[in-house]
Formats: C-alpha cells, structure tokens, sequence
C-alpha cells in the first residue's frame, strides 16, 4: 500500500531532507560501496574481529543445526552436503536464484526453508527466526571475501524489473524512494547517521539499534515503515524481487557475513 504524504507528511519530508548535510561520499568511478566503508570505527571493529562479532552467536549456533537430525528420518543438513566449509563454499554470493521446478526466485533464506521441509520432512523454521538465520549466517560465511555475483537468467529478467521498480517508487507518507536516500543521498548525514548506498552484502547482520540479529527483509521492513509505508511481508515474492536487484546493483561487492551495523 501506497500512501502519498500530504500536509504534515510534506512538512515531514521538508525537515527530512533539512536534516541531510554534508557532500555525498561517492566512489570516482562510481563503484558500489559497501556499508561497512560508511561506519563509525568502533563499528567496524566489531565486524572485523571475529571473536567480538555478536553475528558469530548465529553461526555457533548454525553449526549446531548443521548437524541436528531433522524429521521422522532424522536426516541432517551434513549427511546430505557434508562439510559446510566446502559444499557451501560461493553459493550465499549467487542468490537470489531462479528455481525450475516452482517457477519462483528464491533468496538463501526460502531455499534452506524449502529443503527443510521437502527434503527432509521436517517443520521449516520461520522467517527470521533465530534457526532460519542461524542456518543463513553459516552459509553465507563461507562465501565471505568473494564478490556478490547473482546470475542474472533470462527467467529472472521480470523479478528483476520488479525489484528495480520498487526500489524507485516512492511511497509511505513521507512521500520517498530507496533512490532517494541511498542514491542520492549515500555519504549524507541525517540525524547524525551517515546514509549509505543500501547495498546487502553483509547479511544477515547484527543490527546495533536492534540489540539483535536480523535479516535482508527485516531491514527492507524496517526502512519502508521509516518512510511510514506498509511493508511487503518478509519472505514475500516483492522482498525477494527487491533482494535481487539489490544484489545485482552491488554486484561485485564481498560478502561480509555475519555484518555488523548499526
């Protein structure tokens, strides 16, 4: 649902964007940037050490249900893929991914889900859930260091467009787009926040104003009621959409995971 801002939602936007100051930081050739190069210092040390990292308890825990037997059969994660440091080695930095059988995009969070439950019989655990991050969490470590590199088929071109779509509409009261702020806004600084170019290549993350971890659709939640727009639902075919063109514009980005924001 779209509500375009009127009367006091105008004067909203006003102070909002009164409240930006300062030259954008942007890259002279115009490559992505990662959130992480617009933090604060003591937010980078956090994610730079792994032993402070709170994202770590998620792949302590992670390694844990790697290795639970799941279902009436009992199955495990490891009895089918085996060592995760090397049957997940790159996958996390190719999603989202077109499925054949569904006909449906699927980022890393629905897939575990949907081998959890069709693979192995079992109950899925919820979106965001604290085992369904855990899971997303050890994945995408090992793909930590490599460059965010979804392959873009000729199937996903739609879900591409419509990720794009929503990323460029505005919305919500305050009358705003993703562009707006992560475009042309990135390096500003906005309630003593400095705005980055809204790239996801650290997720799931610890999110300090949280005090919790959570994931790429609780983030894009968290920004459109920002913005004071009703949501897409997390897991949501429109989220997923959105999640792919984001990975597509920060293509080539490294994979931070577990990331630290905050």
């Amino acid at each position: 649902m779209i509500v375009r801002g009127v009367g006091a939602g105008v004067v909203s936007l006003l102070i909002l964007f009164a409240a930006l100051s300062g030259s954008a930081i942007l890259a002279a050739d115009n490559e992505p940037r990662s959130g992480y190069e617009f933090m604060e210092a003591e937010t980078r040390s956090l994610q730079d050490d792994d032993f402070l990292n709170p994202g770590f308890f998620l792949v302590e825990e992670g390694q844990e249900l790697w290795q639970r037997p799941m279902g009436e059969a009992g199955l495990t994660c490891a009895g089918c893929h085996g060592a995760v440091e090397d049957s997940m080695q790159g996958v996390a930095a190719r999603y989202p991914v077109f499925d054949d059988a569904s006909g449906q995009l699927l980022n890393l969070e629905l897939r575990i889900q949907s081998e959890i439950a069709d693979r192995m019989q079992a109950e899925p655990p919820a979106y965001d859930s604290p085992e369904l991050l855990s899971l997303t969490a050890l994945i995408s470590l090992q793909s930590r260091g490599m460059e965010m590199q979804p392959e873009i088929r000729p199937e996903m071109l739609p879900f591409l467009e419509q990720g794009e779509g929503i990323y460029r509409q505005r919305r919500g009261q305050l009358n705003l787009s993703c562009v707006q702020c992560h475009d042309e806004h990135a390096g500003d600084r906005l309630r003593g926040d400095v705005i980055s170019e809204g790239h996801i290549n650290a997720f799931p993350i610890y999110r300090l104003m949280w005090s919790e971890p959570g994931s790429r659709h609780r983030m894009f939640e968290w920004c459109m009621e920002a913005v004071r727009a009703e949501p897409f639902e997390r897991g949501s075919a429109e989220f997923v959409a959105l999640e792919l063109y984001l990975a597509s514009r920060g293509s080539g980005l490294k994979i931070e995971a577990p990331g630290v924001r905050r």
